[in-house]
């Protein structure tokens, strides 16, 4: 157990600048010795530098062709170096610090097994975005979030009857973990891999949160076959609606049913 005072906070800026900065996301950023940030751009990172001029971005531990858990292995220790030192270090990722987010989840089990304080603050997330730009009620019919490799590379049971969002559909089949987009034969293979719960001229929606006031949300919807050829970055989401009906379970209802009969009686 360490007896020098460091700690780590991970805090998340939000998406859309500014606007969705927290006070208690503020205030970290502000008390702290030390601040680290990875954020969506280097507009946000100006943004960012008005707050704290001694601001420090991760940004550069990632280059083209480097394997990204490389990346994350140096800035974790970038910032455990600061708080091995007793300062109060502050890492800011845009959106929430625990979405889509390694370095944020490492750094701080690392630091509480070094026995420094550590804690994640939440932020708004893309997928809280998404809710909002798309009008979609989760509740409705259900949401399945899948990373899209992951999804590729792995069994999973897709339900056609909820919505199935596959995040950072840009890098679709991706195993170096190393590149910043995939072409359009890794995204023939994920259509393939679809094929048998959506059909090709299934409505879809590529979707980006905006990250600028200035901005607004990307909702491109198109065919499902489109996406082979369609504009993708590393922030792009892709949403696929249900493509079935809900379906009654008529055995567990018979059996709420009873119970229902049977509460009424007692």
């Amino acid at each position: 157990m360490s007896t020098v005072n460091g700690s780590l906070v991970c805090v998340g800026l939000g998406m859309l600048l500014g606007a969705h900065l927290s006070p208690r996301a503020r205030s970290e950023i502000e008390l702290a010795d030390s601040v680290f940030a990875l954020v969506s751009d280097s507009i946000v990172e100006i943004w960012l530098q008005r707050m704290r001029s001694d601001m420090r971005s991760l940004q550069p531990f990632y280059a083209e062709g480097k394997p990204r858990h490389l990346s994350y292995r140096e800035m974790i220790d970038a910032m455990l170096e600061e708080v091995r030192a007793g300062r109060r270090v502050c890492g800011v990722f845009y959106g929430h610090p625990g979405v889509f987010a390694h370095v944020p989840h490492q750094a701080i089990a690392r630091a509480r097994a070094e026995g420094f304080q550590a804690h994640m603050d939440p932020g708004i997330s893309a997928e809280d975005c998404l809710y909002a730009d798309l009008g979609i009620d989760p509740g409705s019919y259900g949401c399945q979030h899948y990373e899209t490799s992951q999804l590729m590379f792995y069994r999973r049971r897709i339900d056609p009857s909820a919505y199935l969002i596959l995040w950072q559909i840009g890098v679709a089949g991706d195993r170096s973990v190393s590149r910043f987009g995939t072409g359009a034969a890794y995204r023939e293979l994920l259509i393939d891999l679809l094929a048998p719960d959506y059909p090709a001229d299934h409505p879809v929606i590529v979707y980006e949160a905006a990250t600028l006031p200035i901005q607004t949300p990307r909702i491109d919807r198109m065919p499902l076959s489109d996406l082979v050829q369609a504009r993708l970055s590393p922030q792009s989401t892709l949403v696929i609606p249900p493509s079935r009906p809900l379906e009654p379970n008529e055995t567990m209802l018979g059996r709420i049913a009873e119970l229902d009969l049977a509460a009424k009686g007692s």
